[in-house]
Formats: structure tokens, sequence, C-alpha cells
């Protein structure tokens, strides 16, 4: 039993052409047999796909399980907002194949689905982003708002300062980059909500109540020359003459001559 075995593996050993190089081939042999041996999964490369228009409701899990008729489906993510959780009608699907994933971007490509058309498209692989389906393995946990509390609480006038000279720092690259492209348009955006800070003031005039008035200032000066007066020569000035402390005396003297007067009368 054991020689027909032994029989059996030697007709099953390769033997070279010429029996001289038969010892290097062996070794050839050897060498073949001791390299790694590839897998189906490691030959294949895998396939990113891009698919909009996504209807609502449909999130990681109703995805995967959809796609998954046309293949192996290894990564799923949907974009979320935020703020609310909610999904931006967009995700990610990675195949184990990228032949399998180009045969569905072909076939899915305005796809009606829920009355929505899905736009499907192959990613490229020097495009795909390493972190783009960082966290997709783990659930996806809804936020608190955080955003929303953020942008509607109360602001300090400090924190108003800050956020103004943010947007007017943005407004201002705005209109270098319009100028750089040779676009001619002005708008009045922040720059033109913000109060101005200095206080315009007449060079002539003391914004100070203990400022000394200015007496002769060249513009006053020239204000004086430009003021025309006019002469008239028939002035009718009304004097009016102050009244004599002995009033009383003056109208009792006054009384007394009448009556004299009286009594000479014939």
């Amino acid at each position: 039993m054991t020689e027909g075995k032994s029989s059996i593996k030697a007709q099953k050993s390769l033997l070279a052409l010429n029996p001289e190089d038969d010892a290097e081939f062996q070794k050839k042999i050897q060498q073949v047999k001791a390299r790694p041996k590839t897998t189906k999964a490691q030959s294949m490369t895998p396939g990113v796909l891009y698919v909009a228009h996504l209807p609502r409701g449909l999130f990681e899990p109703q995805l995967k399980a959809y796609f998954k008729q046309f293949g192996t489906v290894l990564r799923v993510r949907v974009s979320r907002s935020k703020k609310t959780g909610g999904s931006k009608g967009y995700g990610f699907v990675e195949f184990e194949c990228d032949e399998v994933a180009k045969i569905v971007a072909e076939t899915m490509n305005n796809y009606l689905m829920r009355e929505r058309l899905i736009k499907c498209e192959l990613i490229p692989p020097e495009k795909v982003h390493e972190k783009l389906f960082a966290g997709s393995q783990t659930g996806f946990k809804k936020p608190k708002h955080p955003a929303v509390t953020r942008y509607n609480r109360k602001h300090e006038p400090e924190d108003m300062k800050k956020l103004t000279a943010k947007l007017l720092r943005k407004e201002s690259k705005l209109r270098k980059r319009l100028a750089a492209k040779g676009i001619d348009f002005d708008f009045p955006g922040f720059a033109a909500q913000v109060p101005d800070k200095k206080v315009k003031s007449e060079p002539d005039v003391s914004v100070c109540s203990e400022d000394v008035t200015p007496v002769c200032t060249p513009s006053l000066l020239e204000r004086r020359k430009s003021i025309k007066v006019d002469d008239d020569d028939d002035d009718e000035e009304i004097v009016i003459k102050p009244v004599p402390e002995n009033f009383d005396d003056i109208e009792d003297s006054e009384e007394d001559s009448d009556e004299c007067e009286e009594v000479d009368a014939p």
C-alpha cells in the first residue's frame, strides 16, 4: 500500500523535460509554493459610489439593504446636517468590487424611487478621501441642537464686536476677489450697517464746553468781512429813560403846582 501511494505521488510531482535541469526546476517549484496565497477579497479593489436625490426616510440601514442585491456592500454613509441630524439627500456606498460598483452606477442612474430620480456616479479611486467613511461603522447619534442654541444665545457687546469685525473682514476679502477678477460690482453689505465711530465736527466750533472760544481765527475773520452792515441815516431809535427813584415826590410836587395855579386863577 505504501509503495502504491509513493508511486502516485511521484506521478503527480512535476518533472523537468531535461533531466539535467530537474534540480533547478524543483527549486523554482518550491519558491512558487512558498508565496503567500492571495484570497479573492485581496485580488479585488473596492469601488465607491456617489448616490444623490435620496428620498426622505432612506438612511444607512435602508440604503445598505437595498444595494445588497447587486453585491457585497462594505460601508455606507449618508451625509447629515449637524443642526438637525436629518439627511442632506446624498450619500456614499462602498462595494467590495469596483466592477460591481460600475454596473450599479450605470443601472441605478436616473432610477425612479418614491417620485425621485436617483443619481448614481462612480467616484475614481484617487478622488476618494481617506476620511470619507470615518465613523460610518458606529451608530449615528442625533445632536441636541448645539448650533441652534449657540446662534440664538444673547451676545455680549464684546462678542458683537468680534462678530462684526469678522463679517467685515470676509466682506473686504470678497470685494478684493471681485476686483481681482475684473468684476465691477458695488454693494452696501455689512459696512453700510455699521455706524461711523468718528464724530465730524467743524474746525471753528469748540466741542468741549471748557475750551476757550476762538476769536481771531482766519475763517472767523473771513466771515466778518463777508457780512454787510447797512447803516440807515433815518434811524428812528426809541430811547427809554430810566425812572428816578423819587418818582413819588415828583408826582406830589406836580399836584401842589396844579393847586397853586387853580388858586391864582381869577
